[in-house]
């Protein structure tokens, strides 16, 4: 009797896992094919086919969050609400699904909740580029725009490989008098997400940027005079990067433009590396240096300036510099910037003259 009761036994045990991984395949299934309906924009057979999956496996933290967000595309905030929320408090609580509860509670125009809920998912994950990106947006959708370009500024400090940050940062830098970050931090941009429209946008920025810095000659003041006397409350960095790109102001003659940028930007860098480098690393710099002993520099610049300068000038440089071209194209793509953490020397002081937004 003890033998056979410890086959049964064994036999029932053995059915019951079969069934749960046949379950998990059905449900494995059913979740494919539900991301497939949710991709194509079939929001009303995703729901259907993740609540069918989540019949065979209910407590699945991950069919929940894609139903809600399913839930969200289609415009049932409120039922994308009654099942996000309380994900929130889930052990299993991800980065994507404090995302999809800010995106639901913005919609609903609950932005008290959405604040609070973001400042609890940045103490649970303070290195994500992502929260502090959607609450920099929550908090210029509410016009608070100092405290959203803070938390952009800080999406940049604790995750520098994230580029929305970098994006919304520099546009925010250029309803200000601060050219400066907005070169910096559009250059890195489009580095990171090159060719979209975005990248455009910020590339006629940083282009008129330049325009801002080289024209008005009271952005280099606190370089020239003693920095220690200055009131703007700068860095050393941004004093090392004023003092360094004041001195190439003899090379801008003739108006802005990419060949008088690859002048000044070549001599900015060797000026840099004799006297800064070593206090202050930064890896768009290193990036710049390298592409420079490449022989790159200047297809680089046109990639950069060219199409906001002048598209037909541009197309025509790049007709004539066909391999050269080519070859600086071969080499982003096989070595992309990589900005390093522990870079990061923005003092977050700025004063936003106009709104903009």
């Amino acid at each position: 009797m003890n033998i056979r009761s410890s086959l049964l036994k064994a036999f029932l045990v053995a059915g019951v896992l079969f069934t749960q991984t046949a379950f998990a395949q059905d449900s494995r299934e059913l979740y494919n094919t539900a991301s497939n309906f949710m991709r194509s924009g079939d929001y009303s057979n995703a729901i259907l086919v993740f609540n069918q999956a989540l019949q065979l496996e209910p407590d699945n933290f991950e069919y929940k969050k894609q139903l809600g967000f399913t839930y969200y595309l289609k415009g049932d905030l409120i039922k994308a609400k009654s099942i996000i929320e309380p994900l929130l408090s889930n052990k299993e609580a991800d980065v994507q699904v404090y995302q999809i509860a800010g995106n639901i509670y913005i919609g609903r125009e609950e932005f008290k909740t959405a604040q609070k809920m973001y400042e609890k998912s940045l103490k649970k994950f303070p290195n994500s580029g992502e929260l502090y990106n959607d609450n920099g947006n929550l908090l210029m959708n509410i016009k608070l725009y100092e405290g959203a370009l803070r938390s952009w500024l800080k999406g940049i400090e604790q995750d520098p490989t994230f580029p929305g940050n970098y994006y919304n940062a520099t546009k925010t830098y250029n309803y200000s008098n601060n050219p400066l970050w907005c070169i910096i931090y559009g250059e890195i941009f489009m580095n990171m997400e090159s060719y979209t429209t975005r990248t455009a946008e910020i590339r006629t920025i940083v282009l008129e940027s330049y325009k801002k810095l080289f024209n008005d000659p009271s952005l280099f003041e606190s370089a020239v005079t003693d920095a220690k006397k200055s009131k703007r409350g700068n860095s050393e960095f941004v004093e090392a990067y004023k003092n360094t790109m004041s001195k190439q102001i003899s090379v801008i003659t003739g108006g802005i433009d990419p060949d008088a940028l690859i002048m000044a930007r070549t001599r900015f860098l060797l000026d840099w590396y004799n006297n800064y480098a070593d206090q202050f690393p930064y890896a768009l710099f290193d990036y710049q240096r390298e592409l420079l002993r490449a022989g790159l520099f200047e297809a680089y610049n046109q990639w950069l300036f060219g199409p906001a300068a002048n598209q037909s000038n541009y197309k025509g440089w790049t007709a004539l510099h066909k391999s050269e071209y080519d070859a600086f194209q071969q080499y982003q793509r096989r070595n992309p910037l990589k900005p390093r953490p522990d870079e990061y020397y923005n003092d977050g002081k700025f004063t936003l003259i106009n709104s903009g937004y």
